[in-house]
């Protein structure tokens, strides 16, 4: 049986282009190469509270017997993980969230940060990562007839240096880390 990784944003219709490949990624440097990774679609989630209400909802009937749950919002509007993660694992869950500083498309960024024109540290702390600084990146060096609009193909230049990533965006380390520790006490690679 394929090992299933469920991931959850807080919305999916362009953060499934950066976050598919990326988990995907992630889990090949866990040892699980061939772990199926679905972006959560149906149902649509449309924002953060959305995303909490599905995952103690109408999910748990649904995928429930996913081998790993994988919650990943922008860190402006997301509280409460540590508990929210608690509370799923109590219920038998595998469930880890992480919190993208500041928005999921920095980790896209962060490996074209020679491009942006501003300091990493700004890229990190911006309040309007998305409007001011992604948005115009994307239409200055994606491929707007590419899918998701070019984030698959800039996202897979950023996982070419998936190491430099994750030293940019250590959150996503710390999730590996915890991804890994998982699996070691589940026993073994795929």
């Amino acid at each position: 049986m394929s090992f299933r990784v469920l991931v959850i944003p807080e919305d999916p219709t362009y953060n499934g282009y950066i976050l598919k490949p990326l988990i995907e990624r992630m889990m090949a440097e866990v040892e699980r190469p061939r772990a199926q990774v679905m972006v959560l679609a149906n149902p649509k989630i449309g924002g953060y509270d959305q995303a909490v209400a599905a995952i103690r909802g109408d999910l748990l009937a649904r995928y429930a017997f996913w081998a790993l749950w994988l919650f990943l919002p922008d860190s402006d509007r997301a509280a409460g993980l540590q508990n929210l993660e608690a509370e799923m694992q109590g219920k038998g869950i595998p469930f880890y969230a992480c919190a993208a500083i500041p928005e999921v498309e920095a980790w896209l960024l962060a490996g074209h940060r020679d491009s942006l024109g501003i300091p990493w540290g700004t890229v990190r702390e911006h309040r309007r990562l998305r409007e001011d600084v992604f948005e115009p990146f994307l239409t200055e060096h994606g491929n707007a007839a590419s899918a998701g609009g070019g984030r698959s193909e800039l996202m897979a230049g950023t996982l070419q240096n998936y190491r430099g990533l994750l030293a940019v965006c250590p959150e996503l380390g710390q999730l590996q880390n915890r991804i890994s520790q998982f699996l070691a006490r589940q026993g073994g690679a795929e």
